[in-house]
């Protein structure tokens, strides 16, 4: 089935939707009314990005299985520890799985993300890399916030702190995407390539 590519808008509040009711409803009441919001804005922001574009990305449908365990645990248990730790588990499975993949020859990212571009093998395998160190350091950064400082702080690290880290991290890889970048002769090369980093 065709990807329908939304507009640029539409897929930052998706994305960034869910974390800005998150951040409010904390501020405005309580972490465990913040994460009820949560959950259900995560779910609507999901429905809602597969019925403008038909598809739903694989890393945002992890995310949001995660959201919800970890999340009812929180409202269940009346435990502010399951929803703090999610982070760290969803960052601890990314790296695993682009870290294992690489070990097998594979390159994950162009599913994680949704490929928007083609690169080399060598260029797969280093991106790759890259995005899993810094998962797995994000994992270990969640767990000395949240185990050192106060809720209101770490719901601000998760919205704003984690939002910015990601994407100075992600701009700064667009040299090497540049860098490594290829124009597939044919869409079923460009599928067949793109996690590929066994050659190069």
């Amino acid at each position: 089935m065709d990807k329908t590519q939304p507009h640029p808008l539409f897929k930052l509040a998706t994305e960034l939707g869910p974390l800005l009711v998150f951040f409010v409803v904390n501020a405005k009441v309580n972490l465990f009314a913040a994460t009820g919001a949560f959950m259900v804005a995560i779910v609507a922001a999901l429905i809602a990005s597969y019925m403008v574009t038909r598809h739903v990305p694989l890393m945002a449908l992890v995310t949001c299985v995660i959201v919800l365990v970890f999340g009812t645990l929180t409202l269940v248990l009346h435990d502010e520890t399951f929803i703090k730790i999610k982070p760290t588990i969803i960052y601890a499975l990314f790296a695993g799985v682009l870290g294992g993949g690489l070990l097998f020859g594979r390159s994950f990212i162009a599913i994680m993300f949704d490929q928007m571009f083609n690169l080399t093998p060598t260029g797969w395998r280093i991106l790759t890399f890259r995005w899993a160190m810094f998962f797995a350091c994000m994992a270990v950064l969640n767990e000395i916030v949240w185990r050192t400082q106060s809720t209101n702080f770490w719901v601000g690290f998760k919205a704003i702190g984690v939002t910015s880290l990601t994407a100075l991290f992600a701009i700064a890889q667009m040299p090497l995407i540049k860098r490594y970048h290829i124009d597939p002769v044919s869409l079923e090369e460009s599928e067949a390539e793109a996690g590929d980093v066994s050659k190069g």
